[in-house]
């Protein structure tokens, strides 16, 4: 069975990068403090609470989603600029562009009895217009509860990054991004992946998605429509 390389904390930015261009993903364990942890889901509550579902089978029946996360989460503002974050992207997709930009947000909650999400690849959103050479993302997922393989942890193939494109993986290569609370997912564009389905009666898998991008592709959330105000 694959599996997903784990980091400490105090992990350095160079093997963050080191593990990412050779697997397309990896785990940073505990980066966020509980308190840190507790302020995004008390800010997310009210929003989870209203229980709207995606209308597909990509969005996932019984998975909610919530964006433009920077306008409505002040402890989410605090996560988007983590300094390891942020020098990891920028040390990955440096030699495709001179900076980067915060591409997407969205909360995502996996309740009992979502099916699994079909294994795609980020990158789709620009089509064919960034050649398959270039990497265009760098994008986290940080886990507000414990994520399992019962409950839908991120299904990562591990590896495929490098994969020709057609190519599917057996059921041994496709790893399960499990992690306590705090935890980041961090992982490419290009690495098949998709959400987990939700065996449990009870637990609801809560994730933050923050993916930073080039600075010369668009935006898939425009970051400054999300923000209805900005005091200088």
């Amino acid at each position: 069975m694959a599996t997903i390389e784990h980091l400490s904390a105090d992990a350095t930015t160079d093997a963050i990068v080191d593990v990412l261009e050779r697997d397309g993903a990896v785990i940073i364990d505990g980066l966020m403090a509980s308190n840190e942890v507790q302020r995004l889901n008390d800010d997310l509550a009210p929003f989870l609470s209203k229980e709207v579902y995606g209308r597909d089978e990509f969005t996932g029946y019984k998975t909610q989603r919530i964006g433009a996360l920077v306008a409505r989460s002040q402890a989410c503002q605090s996560v988007a600029v983590n300094p390891l974050m942020l020098s990891s992207a920028r040390q990955y997709l440096a030699q495709f562009c001179d900076d980067i930009q915060l591409h997407f947000t969205s909360a995502v909650a996996i309740a009992p009895g979502e099916s699994a999400q079909i294994l795609h690849r980020d990158r789709g959103i620009w089509g064919g217009y960034v050649p398959r050479q270039i990497e265009p993302l760098f994008s986290t997922i940080w886990a507000l509860t414990p994520f399992t393989r019962e409950n839908g942890a991120t299904q990562v193939v591990v590896g495929s990054h490098r994969w020709e494109k057609k190519r599917q993986p057996e059921p041994d290569e496709i790893a399960y991004a499990e992690m306590s609370a705090g935890s980041v997912l961090c992982y490419n564009g290009t690495v098949l992946h998709g959400g987990g389905a939700n065996a449990t009666e009870h637990e609801t898998r809560v994730g933050v998605f923050l993916h930073y991008a080039l600075n010369w592709l668009r935006q898939e959330e425009n970051q400054y429509l999300s923000l209805s105000l900005i005091h200088i």
